[in-house]
């Protein structure tokens, strides 16, 4: 089966192509050029007709950091992964990272079995990542106190198998000896829920570390004096920074100083809760009961627990905070899928995936296609 879409503005990696055209075959890119297309295909649609006369064509969107949608939590198994899938991929989400929230070692291993059996029948899932249990108490935002630990367990969660990155807190005990552990079992180090300064968080970018989750969340400001995480990550051209951009995680001021100092570095994370995609109401994180009102998710302190965001929201909030589209667009591509290794995700380029996104003009998601199957 080969289908070809033309007539879009192709964004690709901080490129744009006018008027352009992809061809997908038996779910791979294996053409990509600008005017009148020189091909055929089984199926040829025809942007303009889908999306309007300025159609932006873009590659799949990758999330680096979600816990679910549609009502269903990532922690709850395989079933409920695949029916938050559903949700995520109908905005444009055609490869994610399923993260699992704090719990103890033998649940969070039963959970990345979980993980492991979804992505062995389906490779739009990257992996699992781990956000905790090895996280400062003092910036555990919704996770839960008392499974909280030093990362004495990493060995063994990694051994596991389906891991794709882990989010730890420097300044815990062997933490900075856990990081290039991490790194040599093939999975990314993330630094986060951390109260450590620009110095310790230089070291675990030294360590290895390549990411920082959902950067101002969760830890110390960026100070003028005291840089922190942020201005750590920020001043280093090796990692890339998470951003959750809601309209509530963080100021539009904000999201617009991060992309300007971090360019090609900003990747647009979700943080999702099972409420994405759902109603108002109760849910459960990990464990713990979240009110969720007027779309925004908390704990009964206030504390904000993940949120109830999809990716092409997260795109049209940077671009109402004064992101340039093209680089929004980057942020859930090209950026995340390059910080996991996901090589043959994030654009378009002959051999990549067939993962596709067609928006319109007010970059509102009109068609999806997966591996080249149309999805929504």
């Amino acid at each position: 089966m080969s289908t070809l879409v033309r007539g879009a503005r192709l964004i690709d990696d901080g490129a744009v192509h006018e008027d352009a055209w992809v061809l997908v075959h038996d779910g791979r890119v294996t053409a990509r050029g600008t005017g009148a297309p020189d091909v055929t295909a089984d199926d040829v649609v025809d942007a303009r007709e889908v999306a309007g006369q300025d159609a932006v064509l873009s590659p799949g969107f990758v999330d680096l950091h979600g816990h679910g949608g549609g009502g269903h939590a990532y922690d709850d198994g395989a079933e409920a992964i695949r029916a938050a899938r559903v949700v995520h991929r109908a905005h444009g989400t055609t490869s994610a990272v399923v993260s699992l929230v704090s719990a103890p070692v033998d649940a969070l291993l039963a959970r990345l079995a979980a993980v492991r059996d979804v992505a062995a029948a389906d490779d739009d899932v990257l992996g699992a990542h781990l956000e905790g249990p090895f996280l400062d108490p003092a910036h555990r935002g919704a996770h839960d106190p008392a499974v909280l630990r030093s990362p004495v367990d990493v060995a063994a969660l990694l051994a596991a198998g389906g891991v794709r990155q882990i989010t730890l807190a420097p300044e815990l005990p062997g933490a900075l000896e856990a990081i290039p552990a991490v790194v040599a079992a093939g999975a990314v180090a993330a630094i986060g829920h951390t109260g450590a300064d620009a110095a310790l968080s230089r070291r675990a970018f030294d360590a290895g570390a390549r990411l920082l989750t959902h950067a101002f969340n969760a830890m110390p400001g960026l100070h003028h004096r005291a840089p922190g995480p942020v201005g750590a990550a920020a001043s280093d051209p090796r990692v890339v920074l998470e951003l959750i951009a809601d309209g509530v995680h963080v100021a539009p001021e904000v999201v617009r100083i991060a992309f300007a100092v971090a360019p090609g570095r900003i990747a647009l994370v979700t943080d999702a809760m099972a409420a994405a995609g759902a109603d108002d109401g109760a849910y459960a994180l990990g464990g713990l009961q979240v009110d969720v009102t007027a779309g925004v998710a908390r704990l009964s302190d206030g504390t904000i627990a993940g949120s109830t965001l999809t990716q092409d929201r997260a795109v049209r909030t940077a671009v109402a905070a004064g992101v340039d589209p093209v680089e929004a667009l980057r942020a859930v591509t090209a950026t995340p899928a390059r910080v996991v290794g996901a090589a043959d995700r994030g654009h378009l380029a002959p051999s990549a995936r067939g993962d596709l996104v067609l928006l319109d003009a007010r970059l509102h998601v009109r068609a999806v296609w997966a591996a080249g199957i149309r999805v929504a």
